[in-house]
């Protein structure tokens, strides 16, 4: 009786829940790591590299064009230009030549490079959720080790999207007869330059990644668990966006290296990178490093937002499938 009593007198319609203070806010807890295995970190990224890159591959071929178009006989080099250049010759199906090229090499080196990141991540930051500079060095390292899968296929994917059809056949084709032609350091050729290219990408990538969705979530932490898919995609698109702009110069070269003879293009004498923009600023001056560049943002921004929102969606997904796991409702 006495505990019925004690209930009855706690559950008095008479108390009311007091309302926090206009200044209060909920303690934002963030989880150093995810609590994945590698596995499932690789295929999550997998997932969202594939998903990124056949979602965002016409803009990617519009900029390629543009990038490569400094070095070749074709004069036009804007967006619209570039683009009407690509329906003229090839129709719809040229905007996605070299796709096949793209789905071989994303999934796999996204694989490596949000996995990479992930351990990195978890091994530098000691913890800290807001450590900034572990994010940074942590995308040095995915990058590192990603461009060493990508980068091959990348070659080929560009070379398919400048040849129209005459000098590659497909992506087997085109493999062949850069083995044949060039020897396979052919596929290496750019390594150096993206990885030089990369690192500063990601370094800002996934600092204002993680500062971007830590921020949003402050404002509204009420809501962040609701709007998380929100979080992700605004926080992935600033942090496409400004690293894009900053390693522009950087894909230029990078660009005009893997398509050297194709359509056209100049083969340079050395492959050197300070060399190749000593070549690029006399024949089209400092703007040249920039050609593409508004491409560039309108392909990183929304890519790195489907990428990221992707990626984290399969990254929920396993965090409550070893939930049910461990608490025996999957056996």
């Amino acid at each position: 009786m006495a505990t019925e009593a004690t209930t009855t007198k706690f559950h008095n319609s008479d108390f009311r829940a007091v309302p926090p203070p206009s200044d209060y806010l909920p303690e934002i807890t963030v989880a150093p790591h995810d609590g994945l295995h590698f596995w499932q970190f690789m295929i999550a990224g997998s997932i969202a590299g594939c998903v990124e890159h056949m979602a965002m591959f016409p803009v990617d071929t519009v900029k390629t064009h543009m990038q490569a178009l400094g070095s070749c006989p074709i004069k036009s080099v804007g967006v619209r230009h570039a683009l009407r250049s690509v329906l003229k010759s090839e129709g719809l199906p040229g905007l996605y030549r070299g796709i096949g090229a793209m789905g071989l090499g994303a999934g796999p080196a996204h694989a490596v490079y949000f996995s990479v990141y992930e351990v990195c991540k978890k091994y530098f930051s000691g913890g800290d959720p807001n450590n900034s500079v572990a994010h940074a060095v942590s995308g040095v390292f995915a990058t590192v080790a990603s461009d060493a899968v990508f980068t091959p296929m990348d070659m080929v994917k560009q070379r398919l999207q400048l040849g129209n059809g005459t000098a590659y056949r497909g992506v087997l084709d085109c493999v062949k007869k850069v083995l044949k032609e060039e020897g396979f350091g052919a596929f290496y050729a750019s390594y150096r330059t993206t990885v030089l290219m990369n690192a500063p990408f990601t370094a800002v990538h996934f600092a204002t990644y993680e500062a971007a969705k830590r921020g949003l979530i402050e404002i509204s932490p009420e809501s962040a668990s609701d709007e998380r898919v929100m979080v992700h995609a605004t926080a992935g698109a600033l942090a496409g966006a400004s690293a894009a702009v900053v390693t522009t110069p950087l894909d230029v070269v990078k660009t005009q290296l893997q398509c050297q003879g194709v359509c056209g293009c100049d083969r340079f004498k050395s492959t050197a990178i300070r060399d190749v923009t000593k070549t690029i600023v006399q024949k089209d001056g400092y703007k040249g490093l920039m050609r593409g560049w508004i491409p560039r943002i309108l392909f990183h921004a929304p890519a790195a937002a489907i990428c990221w929102s992707t990626y984290e969606a399969a990254k929920s997904f396993f965090q409550e499938l070893n939930a049910c796991t461990e608490s025996g409702t999957i056996t």
